[in-house]
């Protein structure tokens, strides 16, 4: 087929939800994905932020492949090995207790809210449900976590939103303080790096600030991983970085290599809350993706990090150089760039495709989530790109 008669069978058949680029893919391999017609391009997106090793790493290809040969699902009526030795390894890495799979980010932050208000019923009674989230987060597209979402844009149309969330600004610890004076509050949801909301870091005094009020009013610490974990931070995960060590940890996305999964991990103070029949999930804990994610986790080594710690540094730097370009944030290899008035992040993308490079925005930022596995000449291709179109504008 061609990308004509593709996009023609999209519009025709496919719920018109996404804003696509105008670009059909056809296959990858490492940090490179050619479309329909054979184009080759360099891919800073990753499925954003998915495909942690890159398209079709041939180990992680192996393990899905042989797992799809004995056993492609089971239910969670039966126990499986993949997700048993899966488990273990979050658990071993994040210093959490126990892990719930799923198959979303969304569905990750769901369980991490039921798990959050059980505890407190179970230990406060009624009354005592409301979660506070941030100011410009991102937690989901669920009615619920929409409505953990603090963005404005995203609370349209699908009233009534699930009620006993609020929001708070970042780093702004006087404005939280305020909020806890009224003790209907079970926990705090925040994501240490802001990804939809413009890859913006929150401070690591009120990060620590955060944590030590959960502690004081026994409230849930719930860090949103979904984006910033495994890996792409230059850590296992991003809260790791600050000496955090939440109560929850909610993740998805690279964790699968490139298939879907989610999961929520829980610490000691809620790692028995969950009994029999309270949560559930027909895919959840699949065989085939955590044969995937096994594979990515043994990749994700301390020198690997130290490799996307350095990488993410060089990427920043050269960014920075960039003419045209206002700021630059992120950690590791999950980076924003904010550019000067007039330039529009949308139209850098658009330009750098015909070019052949693949980049993402987040809200007015030009956004760049590579695979991890990037290349110090794949990073120059992509800077010299990406310098040529500013250049033009």
């Amino acid at each position: 087929m061609t990308s004509n008669n593709i996009k023609q069978l999209d519009k025709e058949y496919i719920a018109q939800t996404y804003g696509r680029f105008d670009l059909a893919l056809s296959h990858g391999k490492g940090c490179d994905v050619w479309d329909v017609e054979g184009k080759q391009y360099l891919d800073f997106t990753s499925g954003i932020g998915v495909n942690s090793l890159g398209w079709a790493d041939d180990d992680w290809l192996s393990a899905i492949t042989a797992q799809a040969g004995k056993l492609q699902h089971t239910s969670n009526l039966f126990f499986t090995e993949p997700s048993s030795q899966l488990a273990k390894k979050l658990v071993s890495t994040s210093g959490l207790k126990r892990a719930f799979f799923c198959n979303s980010g969304a569905e990750a932050n769901e369980g991490a809210v039921k798990t959050a208000r059980k505890y407190s019923h179970d230990k406060y009674g009624t009354g005592r449900s409301t979660i506070l989230t941030l100011v410009n987060s991102f937690h989901g597209r669920t009615i619920s976590t929409l409505a953990a979402t603090g963005q404005d844009v995203f609370h349209q149309h699908f009233f009534p939103f699930t009620d006993g969330f609020e929001y708070v600004p970042a780093n702004d610890i006087d404005a939280l303080k305020i909020r806890l004076n009224t003790d209907d509050v079970c926990a705090i949801l925040v994501e240490v790096l802001q990804g939809e909301g413009g890859v913006c870091a929150l401070d690591n005094d009120y990060l620590q600030a955060v944590q030590s009020l959960c502690q004081e009013k026994d409230l849930v610490f719930i860090i949103d991983e979904v984006q910033t974990g495994i890996g792409r931070t230059g850590t296992m995960f991003s809260y790791q970085q600050f000496g955090l060590q939440p109560d929850i940890v909610s993740l998805a996305k690279g964790l699968g290599g490139g298939l879907p999964i989610g999961a929520f991990l829980l610490g000691n103070k809620v790692e028995h809350t969950l009994g029999k029949s309270d949560h559930g999930s027909t895919f959840g804990g699949n065989p085939v993706t955590c044969a995937g994610a096994n594979v990515v986790l043994d990749k994700i080594t301390p020198d690997f990090l130290k490799e996307v710690q350095r990488k993410g540094q060089s990427l920043q730097q050269r960014l920075n150089a960039l003419p045209k370009v206002k700021s630059v944030s992120g950690l590791g290899l999950m980076i924003g760039v904010e550019f000067e008035e007039g330039i529009l992040a949308s139209d850098i993308v658009t330009k750098c495709i015909e070019q052949g490079v693949l980049f993402l925005t987040a809200k007015s930022k030009l956004r760049l989530l590579p695979p991890l596995i990037i290349s110090d000449e794949q990073i120059e291709q992509g800077i010299k790109v990406l310098k040529e179109v500013l250049e033009s504008r």
